[in-house]
């Protein structure tokens, strides 16, 4: 089973993509800040991250760069989900080492294909 590490600190968004990544047969773990993240990304290797980019500590741009620099979790993709809507946002994300921005509210069918898209890269 695909497995979905969820960084947000939303306890309704990480509700709502919890219950969306079930529905569509996916393991979900989460975390509510980029620090608890990292953390539970180095532990778990999931197969895929949905990181927001506004909370509190570390953000998703910074966890999305320690993540992508570290060779223990490099090649987990990450798909950025927030509701930063600027182009700058998405091109910063992608410098950082992102490899796909989303932003939210995402419909369930194109969460799903840019999770299968960069799980098949």
């Amino acid at each position: 089973m695909t497995h979905i590490l969820i960084i947000d600190d939303s306890p309704t968004e990480l509700h709502v993509f919890r219950t969306m990544l079930e529905k569509n047969q996916f393991q979900v773990s989460v975390a509510s800040d980029g620090d608890t993240g990292i953390e539970k990304a180095l532990e778990l290797k999931p197969d895929c991250i949905l990181m927001d980019v506004v909370m509190p500590g570390k953000n998703g741009f910074q966890a999305t760069r320690d993540l992508s620099r570290n060779p223990e979790t490099s090649s987990i993709p990450i798909i950025i989900v927030t509701t930063k809507n600027q182009e700058t946002d998405k091109i910063w994300a992608m410098r950082q080492g992102a490899r796909d921005y989303i932003v939210k509210p995402p419909n369930e069918k194109d969460l799903m294909e840019r999770i299968n898209s960069v799980l098949n890269q």
